[in-house]
């Protein structure tokens, strides 16, 4: 026996380090996103911990049976050898990919899963981006590299093992059973305890908030909880449908008594371009000064909300009013083929022209792809960009050089067209042409010069066609895809990183104009078009028109389901709330509300699994049009 405890100790050192080389990962991660964790306690790192030894069950598992099956043949020097090159290999592996998000959180506010650290959608652009990664954010891999190097110096070895050979009945028979109780201890670990299901991410919440779950989670926990590409949604079973129906029901009918008006339609999607970044909200200097003079001759959506945190999101969002509601993105996900009857078919059905613009490679996240299936006639991405020069290096065109090619394009479709471009500019690595270099306002970030340069970029596009026959018979929509890091205040809570401008412009329309204050989100933009180009029919939106009250902002975040409705604010895992706040009077959310408001919490709580119900349920029977 006294050869296998040793292996027994030996195995337990080992994870031991393992262990504390994962509370190192977290200390980083805390420290590089220490703005978006400010106010996260003691507690966050301490259930960590509790995920920290899930995941190097998991992870380790080879390790734990190569230290632990009976038989003296693990007491072989190649045997060991081979064994301690494994499990440096496999643990090397997992701990550089809580690297990933040291940075990259400040983009997306949650740990990478697995789809996104494939870079599904991006097979044209990785090689580019991770070389630009690793060239700006050195000082990151070169504490990955200084770190692996101290855990191969710190690997406990083997020490002299006895050569006695053991081969009684009793000794296979503690052996066995030592072993058999170690896997099973292992097992135990690796679910997070013995509770009825499995650990989950959404369960970092009960460690403290939906503001630093992330904290409490690690990157490998994350991605070996989304290794299944489909991740398929389930369908809850809340309500029968006719109760269904009285909470929530995507089904709207349009009338109008004016005929439906053909103005062309154009929709800017501005990457990045959160409300962190708009000049109104800024008390220093806008970054943002085209944007803020459209905004005085627009409708303007004050409380805007963006239906998701990637770029990815922003597309179905706003062409197909279907929200941001599961772990994987709807365009990568196993439902990407679904019927959608969007804008695109939709504005088709009224003889409308119909294109979307993306200066990136074709293929970047699947936007070519989504083009096709959401009816657009045509798609424009790098490989259409007919002039030499204008590249970036990385994403594609610079946003001028598109942005002018798009004005080029307008021009001679014919009326009426509905078409839709996607910047690229303001995207992480930020490149600007070198010509604009110091130009434009340096900021508190480093996005703050490129959004400068993207609405510089935009006001060069409406010079250009504010003079063309078209343009007063158009209805321009900009929102921005999502918010960007180094929001401070309110833009660096759960809801605030879901803040963006929306607004609607009509050259021809002097009345479109003013400061709106209700809540209106990307999923809003569709009905909102149709009902203000007085269109008549059916439509299915889990979005509402402007003139409808009864809205509900709708998004999936952090592992769970966040609700605005009025003034009220719901973080809701599908069973039960998580957090409730009046974020107009508390717009920080420091204080819980779901049992002093418990009546109105219920009532909210209803809403939102009617809403998550239907949502699920029309997604996975492919029921998102009316056809």
């Amino acid at each position: 026996m006294t050869s296998y405890l040793s292996h027994i100790k030996l195995l337990g050192k080992r994870l031991l380090l393992v262990t504390a080389l994962y509370q190192i990962c977290r200390i980083l991660f805390f420290l590089f996103n220490f703005t978006s964790f400010s106010k996260a306690s003691f507690y966050e790192f301490l259930g960590g911990i509790r995920f920290d030894l899930s995941t190097i069950a998991y992870t380790n598992l080879i390790i734990i049976i190569a230290h632990t099956i009976p038989g003296n043949f693990k007491d072989n020097i190649l045997y060991q050898k081979i064994v301690k090159r494994v499990y440096f290999g496999l643990n090397a592996i997992f701990i550089a990919t809580n690297f990933i998000d040291m940075e990259y959180y400040k983009f997306t506010g949650k740990r990478s899963s697995y789809g996104m650290i494939t870079a599904q959608g991006m097979e044209n652009e990785i090689t580019g981006l991770v070389f630009s990664f690793m060239t700006e954010f050195w000082y990151i891999l070169l504490i990955l590299v200084l770190l692996l190097f101290l855990f191969w110096k710190l690997i406990p070895t083997s020490l002299p093992l006895s050569r006695n050979s053991e081969y009684s009945l009793k000794h296979i028979i503690i052996t066995s059973l030592s072993f058999i109780a170690i896997i099973t201890v292992t097992v135990i670990i690796g679910r997070g305890g013995t509770q009825r299901k499995p650990l989950k991410r959404v369960d970092a919440i009960q460690y403290g908030s939906a503001q630093t779950s992330a904290l409490v989670l690690n990157t490998p926990f994350s991605i070996l909880k989304t290794l299944s590409k489909k991740e398929d949604l389930s369908i809850p079973n809340y309500f029968n449908p006719t109760t269904l129906a009285k909470y929530f029901n995507p089904i709207k009918t349009y009338t109008s008594k004016q005929p439906f008006t053909k103005k062309n339609v154009v929709i800017i999607i501005l990457e990045s371009f959160g409300n962190e970044n708009i000049g109104s909200n800024l008390s220093d200097k806008s970054y943002t000064p085209f944007l803020d003079s459209l905004i005085t001759q627009s409708l303007f959506f004050r409380n805007g909300f963006a239906n998701g945190r990637l770029s990815i999101d922003a597309v179905p969002s706003i062409l197909s009013s279907i929200p941001s509601l599961m772990n994987n993105n709807f365009i990568q996900s196993t439902y990407a083929f679904n019927k959608i009857k969007g804008l695109p078919k939709i504005l088709k059905e009224q003889g409308y022209h119909t294109s979307f613009f993306h200066g990136a490679f074709n293929g970047s996240q699947n936007f070519d792809q989504y083009a096709k299936i959401s009816g657009f006639d045509a798609y424009y991405g790098k490989n259409e960009y007919p002039y030499p020069g204008g590249e970036d290096g990385r994403w594609g065109i610079f946003d001028e050089e598109f942005l002018q090619f798009f004005g080029e394009k307008l021009a001679n479709f014919k009326a009426p067209f509905f078409t839709t471009l996607f910047t690229i500019s303001s995207h992480n690595p930020y490149i600007i042409p070198e010509k604009y270099k110091n130009r434009f306002p340096k900021g508190t970030t480093k996005i703050h010069e490129s959004i400068g340069y993207t609405d510089y970029a935009l006001s060069k596009f409406f010079d250009r066609v504010k003079h063309e026959s078209w343009y007063k018979n158009t209805l321009f929509v900009l929102s921005a895809d999502h918010t960007s890091a180094g929001g401070k205040g309110f833009y660096n809570t759960s809801l605030g990183k879901l803040s963006i401008p929306i607004l609607f412009f009509d050259p021809s329309n002097n009345e479109l104009k003013g400061t709106n204050d209700k809540n209106f989100q990307q999923i809003d933009i569709l009905p909102t078009i149709l009902e203000y180009l007085n269109y008549e029919g059916k439509i299915l939106s889990f979005g509402n028109s402007l003139s409808e009250n009864d809205r509900m902002i709708a998004c999936y975040q952090n592992n769970a389901y966040h609700f605005v409705k009025k003034e009220y604010y719901l973080i809701f895992d599908g069973n039960k709330t998580l957090g409730f706040y009046n974020w107009k009077k508390d717009s920080m959310q420091t204080v819980n509300i779901s049992e002093t408001e418990r009546e109105r919490r219920i009532e909210f709580e209803k809403q939102a699994k009617a809403y998550i119900q239907c949502f699920n349920s029309r997604v996975v029977n492919n029921q998102l049009t009316l056809d």
